[in-house]
């Protein structure tokens, strides 16, 4: 599947997800900025209606669904949260019924939340990539729709925000991004060719999860045995071929940060701009603190992809511990 972004697609997804969502703001935090030594720009993609990114792309998913599909009675798809919260959202305001995968011991909160949006959450293996095949079975059995983790139609939508960052900051010389199923760096790089611009992405992964990393220096998909971090909107085994063709070709580096930089960085965020970062929405700052030298006197901006953190394990974070992550 060759997957290519026009200026018509992304017109037509501004108009959409703005109809729905109010575009999230991009601030320059002072003491934010000092601690780094540049100029850095925070998109608050925690700032959406489900407290993530993904909700863009679940808004032209479900338009593309209902146009392309439109017996279609309900979707099922598997998710660690935020994925699963945009679809539940979309799907039910389209009059679709909702049921998604999550890995055992997934979050309570993003479960809560996504069960609050309409969707009925099952239980199943012990982590995404296991979730993956139940989604499959279900949506046979049932005659629901798949979806997908990486689809052309949730990457229109998703690339609705960095237009917006671009708008907003003018000139970057480069972005840090979390790399989940690829739908945040892939619309980037995506976006960044279509206008032509020269800002470098930079992809971020867990070390416990480093499969896009391993995957882009090998120059072939390398599957890891496991994806324990606390950052779960990262935890990915193996990369989507899809995802791979696009950020292979098109991220300038993937840097890997520990669950004790993700901490930290999740700590500096509410202590320099009281927002609540999640494991993946606080990568990005960790990557770039890693490369304090390099990103010195440079224009930059990382993606805050979400702020969806259980209650327990944020208050762990604040009180100077890296929560433990165990196999479910």
């Amino acid at each position: 599947m060759t997957v290519k972004l026009t200026q018509e697609q992304l017109q037509h997804s501004l108009t959409r997800v703005h109809q729905v969502i109010p575009p999230t703001p991009q601030y320059q935090w002072p003491q934010l900025c000092q601690h780094v030594g540049t100029n850095v720009w925070v998109k608050h993609e925690n700032h959406t209606p489900t407290g993530a990114f993904k909700v863009r792309g679940a808004i032209t998913f479900m338009d593309w669904l209902k146009q392309a599909h439109p017996d279609i009675q309900g979707i099922v798809t598997a998710t660690r949260g935020n994925h699963g919260q945009g679809q539940a959202r979309a799907a039910t305001a389209a009059g679709l019924s909702a049921k998604i995968v999550v890995p055992r011991g997934n979050s309570i909160e993003k479960n809560a939340a996504m069960r609050s949006f309409g969707a009925h959450v099952l239980e199943y293996g012990q982590d995404f990539n296991e979730a993956c095949p139940e989604a499959i079975r279900i949506a046979e059995e049932e005659n629901r729709f798949m979806v997908p983790p990486f689809h052309h139609a949730l990457l229109t939508g998703v690339a609705t925000y960095g237009m917006e960052l671009f708008q907003a900051a003018k000139t970057l010389d480069s972005i840090y991004v979390p790399i989940g199923c690829g739908s945040g760096i892939c619309s980037l790089i995506l976006l960044r060719d279509l206008l032509r611009l020269k800002t470098e992405i930079i992809g971020v992964v867990s070390t416990e999860a480093a499969a896009a990393k391993l995957s882009v220096e090998s120059g072939r998909i390398v599957e890891t045995k496991t994806a324990n971090t606390i950052a779960d909107g990262m935890a990915v085994r193996k990369p989507v071929p899809e995802a791979f063709e696009i950020y292979s070709q098109g991220v300038s580096r993937v840097i890997a940060v520990n669950d004790d930089e993700i901490a930290n960085a999740m700590r500096l965020y509410y202590r320099y701009t009281h927002n609540v970062a999640e494991g993946a929405g606080a990568a990005p700052l960790a990557a770039l603190l890693q490369e304090k030298t390099l990103a010195k006197g440079k224009n930059v901006a990382v993606i805050l992809c979400g702020g969806n953190v259980d209650t327990d394990i944020f208050q762990q974070v604040l009180a100077g511990i890296t929560p433990l992550v165990t196999p479910a």
